[in-house]
């Protein structure tokens, strides 16, 4: 089992920055792809980031641009840097892991969760 566990979530004007961070333990062996996705209320949980092994990545069209994700192997956290917020990216954020080693957009290929972290943008 892998364990998740996010941070840096809150409120920001639109226009301004967060960065959201996500700390991994457990069975470290099993993550090779992180990411992270959203969840606004009312509304389907979507794909916004995800990065492979090797630091490829992978980006949702309405982040491009904006949101840059990372990760650091050694210590097996993975960070979003959110900048130019706007008020529909308000949503809780999880990050997510998986065994594969593709940074896809397919939420069924993610095998672990955070709990998430809120996220608000006002306008």
């Amino acid at each position: 089992q892998v364990q998740l566990v996010e941070s840096g979530g809150g409120l920001v004007q639109a226009g301004g920055s967060l960065s959201l961070s996500c700390a991994a333990s457990g069975s470290i062996v099993l993550i090779n792809a992180m990411g992270w996705y959203r969840q606004a209320p009312g509304k389907q949980r979507e794909f916004v980031a995800a990065i492979a092994r090797d630091y490829s990545t992978n980006y949702a069209d309405s982040v491009k641009g904006r949101f840059t994700i990372s990760r650091d192997n050694a210590k097996n956290t993975v960070s979003l840097q959110m900048n130019s917020l706007k008020p529909e990216d308000t949503a809780v954020y999880y990050c997510a892991v998986r065994r594969g080693s593709t940074a896809t957009a397919t939420m069924t290929f993610w095998n672990y969760w955070g709990q998430g972290t809120q996220v608000t943008v006002s306008s």
